[in-house]
């Protein structure tokens, strides 16, 4: 799953969703509905780029509320 904007670490995902930021984890192939509620793991930087990090987050009525 991935987030916009595309965040370059973790760090930085991280701190917008300290902000407040509301983030919908989506899939990019479409092949997959997006978690509504419960755990979802997300990765970053975007293809075609390497994924460098991975982040485990919490996600409320399809928002990303928490990271781990």
């Amino acid at each position: 799953m991935y987030v916009n904007p595309d965040y370059k670490t973790k760090k930085e995902f991280k701190a917008a969703v300290a902000t407040g930021r509301a983030h919908e984890p989506y899939n990019p192939s479409g092949m997959y509905e997006p978690i509504r509620n419960g755990r979802v793991v997300i990765e970053g930087p975007h293809y075609p780029q390497p994924h460098r990090w991975y982040a485990d987050c919490d996600v409320v009525e399809g928002v990303v509320t928490r990271v781990r």
